[in-house]
């Protein structure tokens, strides 16, 4: 089943409302700040919309967050039963300190078509390919490289990673070094490091890496509308993860997920810049009006682009 198209500009909507309240915050030193004022944006707005809504993706887990938390229900409580997922500011830290890459980001389904994820770490693989078996998590990092290289008919040298700048990832960057491929190290935001294979303009051939559960469920959204290659395994390091893993549904532990089965029907995606960054320009206020940039997509229309729009506060 597809989702109506109206659902589109009330999502966008939603990300930039909630993109504008945290940007009176950039620069104030205050991540915690920003982000409520994102959360608190985001949640009015969805409140607004005539819909049975359910937040699958979220700030926390049941009670242990004051509002979006994994379970609230939001809307009007009319229409349709619709799943979302939410990340009102990823990359806390890029507000909080003026720097790039800022967003606000959420996406919508119909029930049960977003992957309801746990807040643990996943491990992640995202690239523009169409083929099976070109890339893959249980594929060592040079098999990786060298597949990926003889797809795009070109060297090694010549493909660039992108991937966090963790300790954990160390040998991971130590062996892409050893490779001679060129590396995009970024301190925060793993969803719009995902994002930058869609495009060749990024100049990103590769997103790898251990980040957030819910953002690799966030971004495979958007990346099923380019038709772009998605893989994650969720890491379970507690007993704790563990039983919350499975109470959310989740039977096998070690399973690896492709992208149909965290995004298993249609979705709207919109990530709204806050600050500017490689993926969306952000905020832009002018006396009583404000400019934002919002990438949008819509898998069963085929919306997939930038939207840039100036509104009144």
């Amino acid at each position: 089943m597809f989702l109506e198209k109206i659902y589109e500009d009330l999502v966008l909507n939603v990300s930039k409302k909630a993109a504008l309240s945290s940007s009176y915050l950039v620069g104030k030193k205050d991540k915690i700040a920003a982000d409520k004022a994102a959360v608190d944006a985001m949640r009015t707005e969805l409140n607004r919309i005539d819909m049975k809504g359910e937040i699958v993706i979220g700030e926390g887990e049941l009670d242990e967050a004051p509002m979006l938390y994994i379970g609230e229900k939001v809307g009007t409580g009319k229409g349709p039963h619709l799943d979302i997922a939410v990340d009102p500011l990823e990359g806390t830290n890029f507000a909080a300190n003026n720097l790039p890459g800022a967003l606000s980001v959420i996406a919508l389904s119909n029930k049960s078509n977003l992957f309801s994820a746990p807040e643990t770490y996943m491990n992640k693989i995202s690239a523009n390919v169409k083929e099976k078996d070109v890339i893959d998590l249980d594929f060592s990092i040079k098999d990786n490289i060298y597949n990926l290289s003889e797809y795009k008919n070109t060297k090694p040298n010549n493909l660039t990673v992108c991937i966090l700048d963790r300790p954990r990832h160390k040998e991971i960057i130590n062996n892409l070094k050893n490779l001679g491929v060129k590396l995009k190290l970024i301190s925060d935001g793993d969803i719009s490091g995902a994002l930058l294979v869609t495009e060749e303009k990024y100049k990103v051939d590769l997103f790898l890496g251990i980040g957030g559960g819910p953002e690799g469920v966030l971004a495979a959204s958007a990346l099923d509308a380019f038709d772009c290659f998605f893989q994650g395994k969720f890491l379970f390091k507690t007993d704790d993860d563990k039983e919350r893993a499975i109470k959310m549904g989740i039977k096998d532990l070690d399973k690896k997920y492709n992208l149909d089965e965290i995004i298993s029907g249609d979705s709207i995606f919109c990530a709204t810049g806050i600050t500017s960054g490689d993926l969306v320009s952000g905020i832009e206020i002018t006396n009583d009006e404000f400019i934002s940039e919002t990438l949008i997509t819509h898998k069963a229309t085929g919306l997939k682009k930038k939207v840039k729009t100036k509104d009144k506060i």
